[in-house]
């Protein structure tokens, strides 16, 4: 960044390290590892833009910056070049908001059914406001949208490109017809649970009706009559409980129809959403996103999706030059709990937390240096902190968690509600 806080182009990390060394800039964010020149201003620097490009996934979404020059082909015509610059990996907890609200939801109906005063159920009438996605699928898009802010506000972004997919569902209002042949493709004409060919077979509810089960094709399998019978109104965690390799293939049905879904609701909604950034947004095929990648012999990552979305003329020399061969994870990890109490693996209230969620200055999920000068855990350390009321804080280091005093703490960056990473791009054929 200039002086003035005006996004400047990236650099390679062995310049960053001869600023900082000359006394040039400085550290300005630790991660993503930003820096601040200090002789330089955002007018008098020569800024030519990048891309940011995005693939959204249902477990993570790929965001890579870009730039594309003009160059010489081999008969002397311009061609496209790109280049991936940085890379972030972004990893969603949809599962874990699912899960802590199905965890709410049962601390309500046992308050209800306890030995306290009764208080009825609230009604279910309540209509959802225009625009209104479940927590879960809304969390990919939210964060979807901070991370790429983020960039936008350290990077010169010039546009977006996005990857907008959709998947072939098929939802209520189906023929039966349309049905069976569905699953009959899917399971290869036998049954779900025992593999019997030729035989007669019924369209099997995994999830019970009487359990709340719907008719949606992700909870629809082909049963012969025996298994169809055998299991009735159990659920199918019961009753494959003794075949578990059955049982993922068949729950392996549910997650991915489930995570094809949220695909297709997230993608109009994230195109929507980053309009607000105030670049020109573009989408892009999946189709042709793998269709780059699958020329530029990449490997199948989030990060390089988003490096290959966008148009390349193959025929005519253009093609992908480089990608960042080190990719920050980010994930995504929220920012505590609303709730006072910690209960017990039974749902019993076992201890009350602190209403104040900042103690001695930190709070749980801050980067922060560490110096101890004496004891077991003598040395100097880094890594993300977890708080207590008492003072002595824990840290979370290569070598394992340990507690430092937090007078010998010192404040890197405040939590954000990511916990950062890195991995190694797979490579499969050099650019």
């Amino acid at each position: 960044m200039s002086r003035d806080g005006q996004p400047l182009m990236p650099c390679h990390p062995a310049r960053a390290r001869e600023l900082l060394g000359r006394g040039r800039a400085v550290i300005a964010r630790r991660v993503p590892f930003v820096i601040r020149l200090k002789d330089r201003t955002g007018a008098a620097s020569d800024v030519d833009g990048v891309q940011l490009r995005i693939d959204p996934g249902s477990k993570g979404t790929g965001l890579v910056l870009t730039d594309e020059k003009k160059e010489s082909g081999e008969q002397g015509a311009l061609v496209t070049v790109r280049r991936g610059l940085f890379s972030i990996e972004l990893q969603h907890r949809g599962d874990q908001i699912r899960a802590c609200m199905q965890g709410r939801a049962g601390y309500r109906r046992r308050r209800r059914s306890a030995n306290r005063r009764y208080r009825a159920p609230r009604s279910r009438n309540r209509a959802q406001p225009i625009g209104w996605l479940p927590p879960p699928v809304r969390h990919r898009v939210d964060t979807t949208l901070s991370l790429a802010a983020r960039l936008s506000r350290f990077a010169p972004v010039t546009e977006v490109h996005v990857e907008r997919v959709a998947f072939d569902l098929h939802q209520q209002g189906h023929s039966p017809g349309d049905v069976r042949t569905r699953l009959q493709a899917r399971w290869n004409s036998t049954c779900a649970y025992c593999d019997a060919a030729g035989v007669r077979l019924n369209v099997e509810h995994i999830e019970p009706r009487s359990r709340g089960g719907s008719d949606r094709l992700s909870n629809l399998v082909l049963a012969c009559v025996p298994c169809n019978q055998a299991k009735g109104s159990r659920s199918v965690e019961d009753f494959l409980a003794h075949r578990p390799e059955r049982l993922a293939t068949v729950l392996q049905q549910i997650e991915r129809l489930g995570d094809a879904a949220a695909m297709n609701a997230v993608s109009p909604r994230l195109t929507e959403a980053v309009s607000v950034l105030g670049r020109p947004v573009r989408g892009w095929s999946g189709r042709l996103t793998e269709k780059t990648r699958g020329l530029s012999g990449l490997a199948k990552t989030h990060t390089l999706d988003a490096l290959s979305v966008g148009h390349l003329d193959h025929a005519y020399g253009d093609r992908i030059v480089r990608f960042a061969g080190q990719v920050l994870v980010a994930k995504a990890t929220g920012r505590g709990s609303y709730a006072r109490t910690t209960p017990d693996r039974y749902g019993f209230p076992r201890l009350y937390r602190s209403r104040v969620k900042q103690h001695f200055g930190y709070v749980t999920g801050d980067l922060v240096h560490a110096v101890v000068p004496s004891g077991k855990c003598a040395g100097t350390w880094t890594g993300r902190v977890s708080v207590r009321a008492r003072g002595q804080h824990s840290i979370a280091t290569p070598a394992g968690r340990i507690n430092v005093f937090h007078g010998h703490l010192r404040l890197l960056q405040r939590s954000d509600g990511y916990a950062y990473g890195t991995r190694v791009e797979p490579v499969r054929q050099r650019l």
